[in-house]
């Protein structure tokens, strides 16, 4: 078993498509064993985004997300990182897979809907940026 970290964005959360989302994930055999739903401030998105503050789009992505609640989780699984990425699809929804989360509900390449971690060291890190160990319960 591995574990992922999942980010339902703001344009999911202010559509009211999370349960929809979530099932998608849960009927990938991911589990959810972690999760709340907050409001990132602005140090919180600019902290978690830091690897791309030099890019042109850094602003406008940090506004992004703290423009309305995000759901924050903790996925485990079987291969949790490529199962997610796979039933997430493409960062862009044009690319993406038809049944994935982004070809169904992504607005355009930033209003994916999703996040999902890339790597087993991202996902510890982004897993620790949101979670304390104790939250962490599955």
């Amino acid at each position: 078993m591995s574990r992922t970290f999942s980010i339902i964005k703001p344009d999911a959360t202010k559509r009211n498509i999370t349960g929809a989302i979530n099932k998608l994930i849960e009927s990938g055999n991911l589990r959810i064993i972690a999760q709340k739903r907050l409001k990132m401030s602005k140090e919180q998105a600019e902290g978690f985004y830091d690897v791309h503050k030099e890019k042109p789009f850094f602003k406008d992505l940090v506004e992004y997300m703290i423009s309305e609640p995000v759901i924050v989780q903790v996925l485990e699984g079987d291969d949790a990182i490529i199962k997610y990425r796979t039933i997430m699809g493409a960062t862009n929804p044009d690319n993406a897979e038809e049944g994935t989360i982004r070809k169904l509900f992504a607005l355009n390449i930033q209003e994916n809907s999703v996040h999902g971690s890339d790597s087993d060291e991202n996902a510890v890190k982004e897993i620790d940026y949101f979670f304390t160990k104790d939250e962490i319960v599955g």
